[in-house]
């Protein structure tokens, strides 16, 4: 289940400074007249992971039999045979269908799976059913889509919610899996729901927090499926493996198949395991869920830091408690905040498979810069990680930088520069915030950060 992060990460990525505290000004200087066409990003193939098979046979295990909750699952399910996909709803997006049908060749390609659309199948493999956001809040709040399995049809769903059912832990084989989305969101929130909702309906139902590089980790750094879970899905339907298999009996299997899919990481050393306790994931969800009140969750920010210090930790689980502490502590605690920030951009960028993460940092760092006055310095960080965003896709994240970029040249008085990189800010905009009012709403606050005197102190 795909689900909201506050304006932590997801869909609001930066909220770095109160801005009532500096200059302000209305607009972007020289702002664009109308939006310019919506940009899309190319076709690709992940890059692939860089991890021993020792490590990804622990990983596929855990993702494999055990769900978000704890809950051990006593045997591995799949689809045995062809996967068909078909979409149901009104008012469906062209978005979503390009996207569903470029994600289902990336399937085919990069996890060796049969799988193909057919709108057709009212027996279809896997139904995506798109309906309001509202509705789907109302069934599951919090929730920015979800998957179910033994169910076709939102009506079906609501009929059996509270049945065994749509239990996966009862799972023999998995036949029928419904997929529900929102159809009245941006369109790169829509096929974020598409890739890892579609992900989990056709293989693992876990998320790993200590895991930096997949979708199968609820910190929602990553939103494109990367070349981690395409393996994990080509391990899951590698033919040594059945539907009702026992841990034990994938376990066996796992090095073989390993070594034929990845021959590169039978060489490659293991590093140590390190459980993730229970009450850090709690402390952690706590901060993030919306229906806490803010000091309770600043409180569990604190606590998931103190945690993770306390384990001893240096890898991306220390550094997301240092973010979520840094977007806690903006309001009141500037100085912890912008602390935090250095220290887990610090940790993210001394490896190479949390980049993407840094990028998020640096997102806020920045901001932190712009507002300061600082503006060479915003240009310098956003040039450093636009490259690493675009890879991955995210036109949420790539588009605030570029806006950032965009206010800082014209801070330095560099107007047609400014205004042919927010025009390309804008492109991406659109994709990652959908309507217009909420682009002009992201433009607008991010012309908010710049001092209005034209002048940099870093030059």
């Amino acid at each position: 289940m795909r689900v909201f992060l506050l304006a932590l990460l997801g869909l609001t990525a930066c909220a770095p400074l109160n801005v009532s505290e500096v200059p302000q000004r209305r607009a972007p200087v020289d702002a664009v007249s109308a939006l310019p066409p919506m940009k899309i990003f190319a076709p690709t193939r992940a890059e692939p992971t860089q991890r021993s098979n020792a490590e990804l046979a622990r990983d596929f295990l855990e993702l494999s039999f055990q769900m978000e909750s704890g809950r051990v699952l006593p045997a591995l399910t799949r689809f045995e045979g062809p996967v068909t996909v078909r979409v149901t709803g009104s008012n469906v997006p062209d978005s979503l269908h390009r996207d569903l049908d470029a994600l289902i060749v990336r399937l085919q390609n990069e996890a060796n799976i049969d799988i193909y659309r057919d709108d057709t199948n009212a027996d279809a493999s896997v139904t995506i059913e798109a309906i309001s956001r509202r509705a789907l809040q109302r069934a599951v709040p919090q929730a920015a889509c979800f998957v179910v399995p033994n169910a076709s049809s939102w009506r079906e769903f609501r009929r059996n919610r509270r049945s065994q059912k749509l239990s996966w832990s009862r799972l023999e084989t998995r036949e029928r899996v419904a997929i529900f989305l929102p159809v009245d969101v941006s369109p790169q929130e829509i096929r974020d729901c598409l890739h890892e909702e579609l992900a989990q309906a056709l293989g693992p139902l876990n998320d790993v927090y200590r895991l930096p590089d997949t979708v199968f980790n609820d910190d929602n750094f990553h939103t494109v499926l990367t070349g981690f879970d395409m393996l994990m899905l080509q391990v899951t339907y590698a033919p040594e493996l059945r539907s009702g298999m026992t841990r034990a009996e994938v376990e066996a299997r796992l090095p073989r198949i390993l070594a034929r899919l990845n021959p590169r990481g039978a060489s490659r050393g293991v590093a140590a395991e390190i459980d993730t306790p229970r009450a850090w994931i709690d402390a952690v969800e706590t901060a993030l869920s919306p229906s806490k009140n803010r000091d309770r969750r600043r409180g569990a920010a604190r606590e998931a830091l103190s945690i993770a210090q306390e384990q001893g930790w240096t890898d991306n689980r220390l550094a997301f408690s240092l973010f979520v502490l840094a977007r806690f502590s903006l309001a009141h605690e500037s100085d912890v905040a912008l602390n935090s920030y250095y220290q887990a951009g610090a940790l993210y960028q001394d490896n190479p498979q949390t980049q993407l993460q840094a990028a998020h940092v640096g997102l806020h760092l920045a901001a932190f810069s712009l507002s300061a006055g600082e503006a060479q310095s915003a240009i310098t960080i956003v040039d450093a990680h636009a490259p690493v965003v675009a890879r991955a896709q995210n036109a949420v994240l790539l588009s605030t930088l570029l806006l950032i970029k965009a206010e800082a040249l014209d801070f330095r008085g560099q107007r047609a520069d400014a205004r042919a990189v927010r025009l390309d800010a804008l492109g991406w905009a659109r994709y990652g915030f959908g309507s217009e009012e909420e682009v002009n709403a992201r433009a607008r606050e991010i012309a908010t950060l710049a001092p209005r005197e034209i002048g940099d102190s870093s030059i």
